[in-house]
């Protein structure tokens, strides 16, 4: 198996992991405040990884040490983007968070076209303009069933804010892979965020939940530090562009998920109905963000 293959897997895993997370964090803001949230996903997973790290490859501890400024900064970032994306879904549901996150990786390819000169083609051009009308449709049609367009608005800006905060990062995790080890890297990626949002949790609030609920934040937990580990991978072994098409890739797993709970009635999350003017703008929004990213046949 050839590295880009390999990197292609590690994408899919975290593209499906993502799909789900946006679901568990729902149910999981309906009872715990966002910082909370955010602190503990990040805390289990430094935790975790920090174990193996003093288990099997004590030394390379060090970058905690002296971490290169630029893997300071996308840790800064990263916990922007956790914090943006947990106070959007929060404000507003999975599907729209899920959908409107997907202006990262045109960001991304945009600020390649802009910043680094990067050649763009008629079908990247498409995309973008795509990707535009597509996120312009899906808002409007999402507005318009909502009983509070301010909580809305405000949890769109909270999503936009993310979406930015995961292209700083991602652009910096590119370069700092070619010269660290991924798992290395996010011991400062996990570590720094949750030292940081230690001082805006609440962890007296996780006292007397239930077995189900604490197994839910393991989960999210473990959705960071597995979905995080993959990502860096991918990121290594293929080029970024074919990672960020892979990933856009994951709200089609929310939305099948919430109808699905939906169908089935759930009492423990909100219904996120979609009507069809909204999944066909869902739809534009995916496909535009597709043709933009990728430079490939």
């Amino acid at each position: 198996m050839n590295n880009n293959t390999k990197g292609i897997l590690y994408a899919s895993f975290t593209a499906i992991f993502w799909g789900f997370l946006a679901v568990g964090l729902k149910i999981a803001v309906a009872k715990i405040d966002p910082f909370t949230i955010v602190w503990f996903r990040f805390a289990l997973a430094f935790l975790v990884l920090f174990l193996i790290f003093l288990y099997k490859k004590k030394e390379e501890l060090s970058i905690l040490v002296k971490p290169p400024l630029l893997l300071v900064v996308a840790a800064v970032f990263l916990g922007i983007n956790y914090y943006g994306f947990m106070a959007g879904i929060q404000k507003t549901s999975p599907n729209s968070a899920q959908v409107v996150m997907q202006v990262g990786p045109v960001i991304l390819a945009m600020i390649g076209v802009l910043a680094f000169k990067e050649k763009i083609k008629g079908r990247q051009a498409i995309g973008f303009a795509i990707t535009m009308i597509g996120l312009g449709l899906f808002y409007r049609e999402q507005i318009s069933m909502m009983t509070s367009k301010d909580l809305f608005n405000e949890g769109m800006m909270w999503i936009f804010i993310g979406a930015i905060s995961w292209v700083v990062y991602a652009a910096l995790q590119r370069g700092l892979v070619r010269r660290y080890r991924p798992q290395q890297l996010n011991l400062m990626l996990y570590g720094l965020p949750a030292f940081a949002y230690l001082f805006l949790a609440e962890p007296a609030s996780l006292n007397g939940m239930s077995i189900q609920f604490w197994l839910l934040m393991i989960f999210l937990a473990m959705n960071t530090l597995l979905s995080y580990g993959a990502l860096a991978e991918a990121l290594k072994l293929s080029d970024a562009n074919t990672v960020s098409v892979i990933l856009i890739c994951n709200p089609i797993i929310t939305i099948i998920t919430m109808w699905i709970l939906g169908v089935f009635d759930v009492p423990w999350i909100e219904k996120d109905y979609m009507s069809a003017q909204s999944l066909m703008s869902a739809v534009l929004v995916l496909c535009g963000a597709g043709m933009a990213v990728f430079k490939g046949k």
